[in-house]
């Protein structure tokens, strides 16, 4: 009786767990290997690093759901390309505010997690 409680309890408990990670719109784990990887190259390969980049995401993802990351990762990316094909993704009104909140995001994780 005892185990068939416990089970059932272990089942409820998981039924909320996996409803509270959809409801936070989880990120990709490649996404946030990714972000962590390129953190860890400009903050150093150490064990501080990994865990202040692993924070930093976390606190990315609470404010910046997965589509509007990606989109304004696009735009950071794309933006660095030169002359017209760049300009596009530099300042247009849709890039600008896209990458604006991820930068806004980013500080955020920054003052957090360093």
């Amino acid at each position: 009786m005892f185990i068939r409680i416990f089970q059932l309890a272990f089942f409820f408990a998981s039924l909320g767990f996996t409803t509270f990670a959809a409801a936070r719109d989880d990120y990709p784990t490649v996404a946030i290997v990714d972000y962590v990887h390129g953190c860890m190259k400009a903050n150093g390969e150490t064990r501080d690093a990994l865990q202040s980049c692993s924070c930093s995401i976390d606190v990315i993802a609470s404010i910046v759901p997965y589509d509007r990351y990606e989109a304004a990762e696009t735009f950071m990316s794309l933006g660095l390309q030169t002359g017209e094909r760049g300009v596009l993704f530099r300042q247009g009104a849709v890039a600008k505010t896209a990458v604006s909140e991820l930068r806004r995001a980013q500080a955020e994780a920054d003052v957090r997690c360093f």
